[in-house]
């Protein structure tokens, strides 16, 4: 090991302070100038444009009034930048949370919902002062995809009957009797409510193709919402079945606090506080791809904590970091997170003055500003690509597809994180090897850092001593094969030497299998050596009792043949 990778080694661990500043007092420290107000006072209003209608059809789309997905923009995001670990991370509701949120209105009430991101709000708090942010990365890929491809299926089911203008009594919350009552109902199509979701989402799309950098929903919104006054179109607007929207923020209240409850909506708040670690530090992860800086995952965690608590205090909803929305900040030219906080401040000046315009804005507007929304979510090359590639992917993507459409979130998460970790430690245990004497004849090339192994011939001892090799990690999965391969050594040798060199851990159930494999060469008489184990590796090893008089420990192969030559050093 050079002296470069010494220092490194012995580099601090990063101090509380370090961890948990937010980048935008970071930021400021290092001097904020007139010019970068300027580029983040300009992101700030493009991305409030966006966020302005999108923010209002999630909170339709969960079941709630459109008001509050502007309350949880303006106070979510405003915390969430101010107090965040990323630069760039925009906070707001997410179309991720709708079948989440959806689901927890139905059951419990939108009291319920309050008290279950309260909770979820606190745990993520506890989550980042514990560190536990980095963990959120070894969640694996094919379960987020999946998840996110379900979820997209979900809210595009949910909107169908605002995209036809159906005349339903009651829509169920689960996918199959949802598709039976629309199929039922589907001879009240409204066509003007038709025509209007798809000027929507012909607009949408047709913007991001053709002018890519003007705010396509916004304008669709508009266009729209212009059209039905026009025209009079009878259509369900905003108005007629909201009333409106608020021109003010409400005054911070907190749900009442009764165990029971507390106890019923558990899962939901775990639920949620899952989701928006995921959702949030993915978006922070994909921010910094794009920018080339670094965020604080438990900063961040912490900054989503709080949102979350203010949010549904101003009587808003679950907030997260919004992947599309950060992006736009980036590309908008945003310098610091104070772009953030300008987008929030920018949507509470338009809901002050433009609120009474909100009540014209047809519902099936919305509704395609949602479905153009759900087709984005869904990652359609990568899951193509994970149902060709691998067995083993393609099992746990549509694992989590599937229980995400049919099922629970919560229930996809958890059995996609835990297929996804057998199918690890199974492609782990088929890396481990075992290599005896023909598999060390050729010469073995030296490494970058001059390190190289020496060769044998399989007779180069004769038949008294062998040698093998185990590389890869020795863990419980490979632990059959690999004493598989070691019982079917043939005739016992007077020495076994077992190279551990390219081992870089042992569990205990492996290190235990190989116990009861040395007792029993020791009963025929053969002297076992261990060479070139690493200390934590013959740490596990000695913790099994593999120790002398078992076990005799060589640093080299070399060594372990001089030792066993010399009948004073033999164990």
């Amino acid at each position: 090991m050079d002296a470069a990778a010494r220092s490194q080694l012995r580099q601090p661990r990063p101090t509380f302070a370090e961890l948990f500043t937010p980048k935008l007092v970071t930021l400021l420290r290092a001097g904020y100038s007139m010019g970068d107000f300027r580029a983040d006072a300009i992101a700030g209003l493009t991305v409030a444009i966006v966020a302005l209608p999108l923010s209002m059809a999630i909170a339709i789309g969960s079941g709630l009034s459109p008001e509050k997905g502007l309350f949880t923009a303006i106070v979510g995001g405003f915390l969430i930048s101010a107090l965040g670990g990323s630069r760039f991370q925009i906070g707001g509701p997410a179309g991720a949370f709708i079948v989440l949120i959806a689901s927890i209105v139905e059951q419990h009430g939108y009291d319920g919902l309050v008290l279950a991101t309260l909770m979820a709000g606190v745990i993520m708090l506890a989550a980042g002062f514990l560190r536990l942010g980095t963990y959120i990365k070894y969640i694996p890929f094919p379960v987020t995809v999946g998840f996110t491809a379900g979820i997209a299926v979900i809210i595009l089911a949910s909107q169908l009957k605002e995209l036809l203008g159906l005349d339903m009594a009651s829509e169920p919350a689960a996918l199959l009797p949802k598709l039976g009552a629309i199929w039922e109902s589907i001879g009240t199509v409204k066509p003007a409510t038709v025509a209007l979701a798809g000027i929507s989402i012909g607009t949408i799309v047709g913007l991001r193709a053709w002018r890519p950098r003007w705010p396509g929903m916004l304008i669709a919104v508009a266009l729209a919402s212009l059209i039905a006054v026009v025209l009079h179109l009878d259509v369900s607007t905003i108005g007629t079945k909201f009333g409106g929207v608020p021109r003010m923020l409400p005054a911070p209240t907190l749900p009442s606090f009764d165990l029971a409850k507390m106890r019923d909506v558990f899962p939901s708040a775990i639920a949620i506080a899952l989701l928006g670690a995921i959702e949030s530090l993915l978006s922070a992860v994909v921010a910094d791809g794009m920018s080339g800086r670094r965020h604080r995952s438990n900063c961040e965690l912490v900054a989503q904590g709080v949102g979350n608590i203010a949010a549904v205090m101003f009587g808003g909803m679950c907030v997260t970091g919004t992947i599309a929305r950060t992006a736009t900040n980036i590309r908008a030219g945003a310098h610091t997170p104070v772009s953030g906080m300008m987008h929030a401040l920018y949507l509470l000046g338009f809901m002050l003055v433009a609120a009474p315009l909100a009540a014209y804005i047809p519902l099936a507007c919305l509704g395609g500003v949602l479905a153009v929304v759900a087709w984005n979510m869904a990652e359609k090359e990568e899951f193509a690509n994970l149902l060709r590639n691998s067995r083993g992917d393609a099992a746990v993507l549509m694992a989590t597809f599937l229980l995400t459409i049919f099922a629970d979130l919560t229930i996809a998460i958890g059995v996609g994180v835990t297929l996804g970790a057998f199918l690890f430690l199974h492609r782990m245990a088929e890396a481990v090897q075992v290599e005896n004497g023909g598999a060390l004849v050729a010469e073995d090339v030296a490494d970058a850092t001059g390190n190289a192994r020496t060769a044998y011939e399989p007779d180069a001892f004769g038949n008294n001593v062998v040698v093998y090799r185990i590389s890869g990690a020795f863990f419980f999965g490979a632990t059959a094969a690999v004493s598989g391969v070691l019982d079917r050594i043939g005739a016992r040798p007077k020495v076994f030497v077992l190279d551990f060199a390219e081992v870089p851990l042992v569990d205990s159930t492996a290190a235990n299998a190989l116990a009861g494999f040395v007792r029993k060469l020791r009963g025929e008489g053969t002297t076992v050596y261990f060479t070139a184990a690493r200390r934590g590796v013959r740490r596990t090893l000695l913790q099994a009792g593999l120790r002398r008089p078992l076990v005799v420990y060589a640093p080299s192969i070399e060594e372990a043949v001089v030792m066993s030559r010399a009948p004073g050093l033999r164990g």
